[in-house]
């Protein structure tokens, strides 16, 4: 399955320019299987989502997910600030244009330091979504600082992990750090997908990577531009590790 990471420059509060900017990125890599956008890539990181958050019944962000993934045949991974029965949630959602079939996860960690809480409703479940043969945990930024929300266990098996975020500069040595610490202790691919550019708030420096099961890098996006970058996945790859390095069978369940 081939992998394409779309490492974007937001534009605030600008869902249309944005999927400009995600339609010329997807252009260089025209023949991806699944490609993952950042944490509310169509606007950016709304702590205050009132008059930037789409309506989910009317989201151009998510028609345009549906009908782009119908199109090429793929699938579209990304969040987006969503209103959903006067409430404000953000998430992910995981659209396969093969099926037609929406997921989405809403996400756990509310990031409370930047006031996120404030504003959306946690979601409560996890999401595994099942594409070409591969399984996938979706998580959302700061879901990375808790191990056991991730913890691969009996109810919860997965070959890889999709995390989008918004992650920045100021913490991007926990960003490397934590993207592969869960790869590792669940012997699974991570894809984490994140921002460039600057907002009023923050500075963010990208470096949006594949994570193999061991923690090596497969393949990493540039720290101050925006760009993609591919990598082909393979489960033999995983397979294998998980028989030769039997890590898992020595989990705690609970």
């Amino acid at each position: 399955m081939k992998v394409t990471l779309i490492q974007l420059d937001i534009e605030w509060g600008s869902p249309a320019e944005n999927i400009k900017r995600v339609e010329r990125l997807m252009a260089q890599e025209p023949d991806s299987d699944l490609y993952v956008l950042p944490e509310m890539w169509s606007t950016g990181f709304a702590t205050e989502p009132s008059g930037i958050a789409e309506d989910e019944a009317t989201s151009i962000s998510l028609e345009w997910m549906k009908t782009t993934a119908k199109e090429r045949q793929c699938a579209i991974s990304g969040s987006l600030a969503i209103q959903v029965d006067g409430n404000f949630r953000n998430r992910h959602y995981f659209v396969n244009g093969k099926t037609g079939m929406v997921s989405y996860y809403d996400k756990h960690h509310l990031f409370r330091y930047g006031g996120e809480d404030q504003y959306y409703e946690p979601g409560e479940e996890h999401t595994i979504v099942e594409y070409m043969g591969f399984r996938f945990l979706l998580l959302t930024c700061y879901d990375l600082r808790f191990p056991v929300w991730s913890r691969y266990a009996d109810a919860l098996q997965y070959h890889s992990i999709i995390a989008v975020a918004n992650w920045p500069e100021s913490r991007q040595n926990a960003w490397q750090i934590l993207t592969r610490a869960r790869a590792m202790e669940n012997q699974a691919f991570l894809i984490g997908c994140n921002r460039v550019g600057n907002d009023e708030y923050s500075h963010y420096r990208g470096q949006s990577a594949v994570i193999s099961p061991i923690g090596k890098t497969l393949v990493c996006c540039h720290p101050d531009r925006e760009e993609t970058a591919s990598f082909l996945l393979n489960l033999e790859i995983l397979d294998h590790q998980r028989t030769k390095f039997r890590v898992l069978e020595d989990r705690d369940i609970r």
